[in-house]
């Protein structure tokens, strides 16, 4: 399948979204959150089986979360023409909550709660948003850009400590 036919059967399907393709064989999708389990079940039945990551960028000025969802398939395509599928979407940083990928790629549950833990994503219908990295409890999610690291060591610790130099 090349990239202008899976972006040709997409778009007959699915409105208001937008393509990039680019010259090595990435898809770019962008689409609405409520389109996102419809679009990742159709690219899987596709022959993409493979969702190598679920991703999160913080818009902090947008007041916006980026989830992008990367896909591709085994079995498809040789390596050098393998096809991969970046899908985004954009939630509210106020309210982030997305449907869970659950349904469709059952590895989603790592990726989904790793990004509820360090970004504070709520991915309804994945049931076990429960920690994998962090030990303490955080005001605000310590990857979102107004996470004040420096406040955080300071109130953790007492005092930042300096940085010795080495040189002297």
């Amino acid at each position: 399948m090349s990239t202008n036919k899976l972006q040709e059967e997409i778009g007959s399907l699915f409105k208001d979204i937008t393509f990039k393709v680019s010259k090595n064989n990435k898809i770019f999708i962008i689409a609405q959150k409520e389109q996102i389990l419809d679009i990742l079940s159709f690219i899987k039945d596709k022959g993409f089986d493979h969702l190598a990551l679920i991703s999160c960028v913080d818009w902090i000025k947008k007041n916006q979360f980026e989830i992008v969802y990367i896909l591709t398939s085994y079995l498809l395509e040789d390596e050098k023409s393998r096809i991969h599928v970046i899908l985004k979407t954009r939630i509210s940083r106020e309210n982030p909550e997305i449907m869970s990928a659950l349904p469709v790629f059952e590895n989603a549950e790592f990726y989904e709660r790793e990004i509820h833990e360090l970004f504070g994503v709520n991915f309804d219908g994945n049931n076990r948003l429960i920690p994998l990295f962090l030990e303490r409890e955080y005001k605000i999610a310590p990857f979102r850009k107004d996470f004040d690291t420096r406040e955080y060591v300071k109130n953790l610790y007492g005092s930042i400590l300096p940085v010795e130099d080495k040189n002297k």
